[in-house]
């Protein structure tokens, strides 16, 4: 039965990654493209950097809700807000989705 657990569990994490990036994808054509272009940043490159930072920060948000709001008592909320690395690529995913506004273009 242990066996079975931890297959449930992989298969969670799996959908959860498989979510946010299709969410992370949608929202990348569909709302940072026309605010880039309105900002007359080329939305060029390699985007699918700006579409991972911006998959990662839906799942950021989804951690904390879930953490806090809906699963107060679990423990991969629990894990995944303790973690060091999990806050690290937080930083690195707000960076790579905000740092064109600052440059002016889409350095990826």
């Amino acid at each position: 039965m242990v066996i079975l657990e931890e297959w449930k569990q992989v298969l969670f994490r799996l959908i959860e990654a498989t979510i946010m990036l299709a969410i992370g994808l949608l929202v990348t054509l569909t709302i940072l493209k026309p605010i880039y272009e309105h900002f007359e940043i080329p939305f060029l490159g390699n985007v699918w950097v700006n579409w991972f930072g911006v998959s990662y920060l839906f799942f950021v948000f989804y951690t904390v809700i879930g953490r806090f709001l809906l699963c107060k008592n679990s423990e991969l909320f629990k894990h995944r807000i303790k973690s060091v690395l999990f806050w690290l690529f937080f930083v690195g995913a707000t960076y790579v989705v905000f740092i064109p506004f600052i440059k002016g273009e889409n350095p990826f």
